[in-house]
């Protein structure tokens, strides 16, 4: 697979060095064209450095590594290049007292498929920090990270469970993009446990066997 990657921050490292390991072409896209060379030599296997539009009309998936609001900039600039791609989006428009800097509007992932139409938004990778996303692979007490995914198109939605596969996790369907706000509102509590009160997000919730319910 073709993946084109815009940013090159520690999301864009973690994952994309996931998928030049699976044996994808990766294109590493950034403004700072010395900064991007030197992540897709990090990344190694077929990675390759070039531009932000370069990267957006590299191949079948892009990811958008970028933060809120820049990635919405972005894409707007690159929309037409983006036509028919799967754009992944990693953002959590997290802010101040680790509320949601999306208010009451739009999702991050909504935006995206605002600024980029002719793109198929996917949201997902968005509840880990990137270290999770180093580890080779994402295994905790035996049982492999499952990933959420919001997304309306289900080629796109397809191409993007291969690539949680190809992190070593396991790809949960999580609804359409109209969805994405609650994963974007799931990580702003998380984030708020775990730095604001040093909780331990997976002790709030049962076990699924008692989900619905006492277990029989």
């Amino acid at each position: 697979m073709r993946i084109g990657v815009l940013g090159t921050g520690n999301m864009a490292d973690a994952l994309a060095t996931h998928w030049a390991r699976a044996g994808h072409e990766v294109l590493i896209g950034g403004r700072d064209p010395h900064r991007a060379a030197r992540l897709a030599r990090g990344v190694g296997g077929a990675a390759r450095a070039g531009g932000l539009r370069e990267a957006a009309g590299f191949g079948q998936v892009v990811l958008a590594a970028l933060p809120f609001g820049a990635g919405e900039e972005v894409v707007g600039r690159l929309g037409p290049a983006l036509s028919g791609t799967t754009l992944l989006d990693c953002s959590n428009p997290v802010g101040p007292g680790f509320g949601l800097l999306t208010a009451r509007g739009p999702s991050a992932a909504e935006r995206l498929a605002s600024a980029a139409p002719e793109a198929h938004v996917v949201k997902a990778f968005n509840l880990c920090h990137e270290d999770v996303w180093r580890m080779r692979p994402p295994v905790f007490g035996g049982r492999a990270l499952s990933v959420p995914l919001c997304g309306d198109d289900e080629e796109s939605l397809a191409l993007a469970r291969e690539l949680v596969r190809d992190t070593g996790c396991l790809p949960v369907s999580a609804g359409p993009l109209a969805r994405a706000a609650l994963l974007e509102a799931a990580a702003a509590l998380f984030i708020g446990l775990w730095v604001g009160e040093g909780a331990d997000v997976q002790s709030i919730v049962p076990p699924l066997a008692w989900a619905s319910g006492p277990a029989h």
